[in-house]
């Protein structure tokens, strides 16, 4: 334990330690500047790195402590012969031991975005209702995940399927480093069940695409020409009341030179769909420039996968066995269905794992 806690002074992105605290100083004293104000934009940049590295340092400060406190209860246990205290301790070590490791992950989310929230868009593939329950049910997994996280979700448009499930959604997931830790999740999710929908009981395999992009700053500029955009009026055709639904409030734009399509219909008022939707459209925009320069390495690029056979990243068998297994990373867990609830960390931290190793 004491080298997994000496590691951590060594880390160069979420934790060179010295490194943090002088910049918490320096983020402090141009806080308390009385021109902090005048530029409001630049001020809320300021306030927002200034909380993320304050919760840095305190998270390592609780860390140390406890490796301390646990590691001087060993010793105490081991001296007083005390068995039940040092079984005690040394589990607590462990579960230390895990969070080392975790946070030897976390210096891997320093890419310009990571930190950011993000959009996270799921679209059935085909096979109708199969399809789209399989959609529903990630778009659950997803947010199961983000809720025990303490993260807020915001649903952003949703396309339900005719009889169950659904065709498409989009989501806004507000957390730290929300983007970093999801972004791999981009591509297609394979589900082998047996069908709910056949009435002969018959085993189905399904496929629905998901595809993670950062929700970016307003000071980040994001270039495009009106003239290559559609934009399209519907009515919406989810919840939201009777106005909704007899309005044609819910706007389509569709970025014609990059066949990108972005579509919002989470609020009443046409007005605040469409300011979303540009939101969104400069976030795919700026997602498909960072994609672009991962190719370059020659990073996977999943969205341009097609939703089907030979394409899937995952796959979840809930008969005739129950098995999640990645098939990049290797990452599986035979709890099926403690993943589709939520349970994906174990996913999450592989492929950054990955990405260590490559």
């Amino acid at each position: 334990m004491n080298q997994s806690l000496n590691r951590l002074h060594c880390y160069g992105g979420i934790f060179d330690f010295d490194a943090a605290q002088n910049r918490l100083n320096e983020l402090n004293q141009q806080a308390e500047l009385p021109t902090l104000w005048d530029n409001p934009t630049e001020a809320q940049t300021l306030l927002k790195e200034r909380d993320a590295v304050n919760a840095s340092i305190q998270r390592i400060l609780k860390f140390e402590q406890s490796v301390v406190d646990n590691t001087e209860l060993l010793a105490l246990s081991e001296e007083e012969g005390d068995e039940a205290l040092a079984l005690e301790s040394e589990q607590a070590l462990m579960t230390l031991k895990r969070e080392a490791d975790r946070l030897q992950l976390e210096t891997l989310l320093s890419g310009e975005a990571d930190d950011n929230h993000c959009f996270l868009e799921i679209n059935a593939g085909a096979g109708g209702t199969e399809a789209q329950d399989w959609a529903e049910m990630l778009s659950r997994m997803y947010m199961r995940w983000a809720e025990k996280r303490g993260f807020k979700l915001e649903l952003m448009d949703e396309n339900p399927g005719e009889e169950a499930g659904i065709k498409s959604l989009t989501m806004q997931i507000k957390g730290h480093q929300a983007y970093g830790w999801l972004k791999g999740e981009s591509g297609v999710h394979r589900l082998v069940r047996i069908s709910p929908f056949d009435s002969n009981a018959r085993r189905h395999t399904s496929f629905a695409s998901v595809w993670v992009y950062p929700v970016i700053d307003e000071n980040i500029t994001v270039e495009y020409e009106e003239k290559d955009l559609r934009i399209d009026t519907y009515r919406a055709s989810g919840a939201g009341g009777q106005h909704v639904n007899k309005t044609e409030s819910a706007i389509r734009i569709t970025h014609m030179p990059t066949g990108i399509v972005v579509q919002c219909q989470n609020d009443r008022s046409q007005h605040k769909n469409r300011a979303q939707a540009y939101k969104m459209l400069k976030a795919r925009l700026y997602e498909r420039e960072l994609r672009m320069r991962e190719e370059k390495s020659n990073v996977q690029n999943a969205g341009k996968s097609d939703i089907g056979w030979g394409h899937q990243i995952r796959s979840y068998v809930l008969q005739p066995y129950q098995l999640v297994k990645d098939t990049r990373t290797g990452a599986e867990k035979g709890n099926a269905h403690g993943v589709l609830d939520g349970d994906i960390d174990e996913f999450l931290e592989a492929a950054l794992a990955h990405k260590l190793v490559d």
